[in-house]
């Protein structure tokens, strides 16, 4: 497809993460499911040469390196491109962030290039942007059955955590996966239900190296959720709400109440096709 493009980067959202073994090499395994939102960063792809302009508010926390995400996507699609990344996701927050906007770039190129692996275990499940579970070290992956409409409030306290971090701090790595068939989800309670009985693993190791966690998800919780977890490896935490005005109703409640966080609401994204 002819240049410029602009490409949504989609917020992913871990509804579980089980972690489910570790590798010799060090690789963790993991199961999850794993769903895309409306919110998100956007990229801007225009011919080249190679470079990373940022904009947007989160833009700051980020540099133009040569180990960005993006330009490393650029780099194996073998694309010699100008690329613009607008920042709406906290940096560092368990919600796809760079895998995301690596993902975009390669959409903006029609690329599918081998050893996605080497971006990153979201890469993959980034690239698909649609509901998922995602196994192994995040190249297995398997469409989801038909999922119902989902309110989801976001909330993170402000700071990053970085990834290897918390997989270091977990104490144990054989978890648990999930059951090998899932059932159906007809609709919100009984997807809510299935998801009561999974977990984040990360999240108690999360929550030891950043006890902010746990305050963001105690103020979800008595906002209303019908659900509330972590997503990824932090410091991002979701509630799932019945519908979308009391998810915006807990987004403005809890965003007086620490105006220090960041806090969204959002619904599901468009599936990619």
């Amino acid at each position: 497809m002819p240049l410029p493009r602009r490409e949504a980067a989609p917020a992913k959202l871990n509804l579980t993460l089980h972690v489910t073994g570790r590798r010799p090499d060090g690789y963790h395994l993991l199961d999850s499911l794993v769903v895309f939102l409306e919110l998100g960063d956007v990229v801007t792809v225009t011919p080249g040469p190679l470079s990373l302009s940022l904009t947007g508010p989160f833009a700051q926390g980020l540099a133009a390196e040569p180990n960005n995400l993006c330009l490393r996507a650029a780099r194996l699609a073998e694309r010699d491109v100008r690329i613009t990344l607008e920042k709406n996701l906290p940096v560092a927050s368990g919600i796809g962030g760079g895998s995301a906007d690596a993902a975009a770039v390669l959409r903006a190129l029609d690329a599918q290039p081998d050893r996605l692996e080497t971006l990153g275990a979201d890469v993959p499940a980034c690239l698909a942007s649609h509901p998922v579970r995602m196994q192994g070290l995040g190249e297995i992956l398997a469409p989801l059955p038909p999922l119902p409409e989902l309110h989801v409030l976001l909330v993170n306290p402000g700071h990053s955590l970085p990834t290897p971090d918390v997989f270091n701090a977990l104490e144990r790595r054989d978890n648990p996966p999930m059951p090998d068939r899932l059932p159906g989800f007809p609709d919100t309670h009984a997807l809510i239900g299935f998801l009561q009985e999974c977990r984040n693993d990360l999240e108690a190791p999360a929550i030891r190296l950043m006890p902010e966690i746990a305050d963001c998800l105690a103020a979800i919780r008595a906002a209303g959720a019908t659900l509330t977890r972590m997503s990824g490896s932090g410091a991002t935490c979701f509630g799932l709400f019945t519908d979308a005005d009391r998810a915006k109703a807990a987004r403005d409640r809890i965003a007086s109440a620490a105006p220090g966080w960041w806090v969204a609401a959002s619904g599901l994204a468009p599936a990619k096709l």
